[in-house]
């Protein structure tokens, strides 16, 4: 499971072209893939159209909007790979860590990561933005990860002998995901030790949420951990609540750590059971207009 700094954030807007799927400021656009294949420019151009009439800031970070789709767009571009990162070059202009693209593979990983399920070894990691270090998050609970001893804050440096030294995060996943029962080696740095884990790759039910009853003076205090906002994250979140009130606790605690966000309906859902009136998440539009 990848969780990056730059990539899974909660109520961010994310860009995903080539399904076309756009979500965060209710957004969402499809059509064929194959429209996009033909050529590149109508990826540049689409994302630009998107930003240009709705992102929330009219001055586009005192950009120029209009002169960055002339200049992209009379650039020429051998691939859809070369069409995407000149993509990401013109979201950086926006200066907005909110705003991102993500390319059919990413958007997949995302998917993945958010379902539920997935076929690995039981790890989220994230990439350093400053070192572009691959890093364990955290293991994930009785997986072959887990189970293995790897720890939050280990560094992969290599995967199945290759080095991860200028792998993008997405390649990493893919190098560690892969078919049900084959091995994977992570070889990791640990303060200035180099662990090799050797691991066999699992299908893996995550999830997010773990409860138990701690017994404190004031009487049993119901404990729930909640790791991700994933698809099923609200439904285990109910069932914990209704397990624990059924032992009469007197009070919660609600640990949140590690837990790197997901996916934004989740989180309302979540926070809902806990809260019972105000507003979670108001979100506002380039004219200021507010929903709630």
């Amino acid at each position: 499971m990848a969780i990056a700094k730059r990539g899974l954030v909660l109520g961010a807007a994310a860009i995903a072209v080539a399904g076309v799927i756009v979500t965060g400021a209710g957004l969402h656009l499809s059509q064929g893939k194959a429209f996009f294949e033909e050529s590149p420019k109508e990826v540049i151009d689409e994302v630009w159209q998107l930003i240009d009439n709705t992102y929330v800031d009219a001055t586009f970070n005192q950009t120029d909007w209009e002169a960055v789709r002339t200049d992209y767009l009379g650039r020429e571009y051998s691939s859809q790979d070369a069409a995407y990162d000149a993509v990401r070059e013109m979201l950086e202009l926006l200066e907005d860590p909110y705003t991102r693209f993500m390319d059919p593979q990413e958007f997949r990983n995302m998917q993945i990561d958010t379902s539920g399920e997935l076929t690995g070894v039981g790890i989220q990691i994230t990439q350093e933005e400053e070192t572009d270090e691959i890093i364990v998050v955290a293991p994930i609970e009785d997986t072959p990860a887990f189970e293995a001893g790897l720890r939050s804050q280990d560094v992969i440096v290599e995967i199945d002998g290759q080095s991860t030294e200028g792998l993008e995060l997405n390649d990493a996943v893919s190098l560690i995901r892969g078919p049900v029962g084959s091995d994977v080696t992570l070889t990791v740095r640990r303060d200035d030790e180099l662990l090799d884990f050797n691991l066999q790759r699992a299908r893996i039910e995550i999830h997010p949420v773990r409860y138990s009853i701690k017994e404190e003076p004031e009487g049993p205090i119901g404990y729930i951990r909640l790791t991700q906002f994933s698809s099923n994250a609200s439904g285990e979140m109910q069932e914990a609540i209704e397990s624990l009130e059924a032992e009469n606790v007197v009070g919660y605690i609600l640990d949140l750590r590690s837990n790197p966000g997901g996916l934004l309906y989740s989180s309302i859902e979540i926070a809902r059971m806990w809260l019972d009136d105000g507003a979670i998440a108001p979100t506002g539009n380039r004219q200021g207009i507010v929903d709630e």
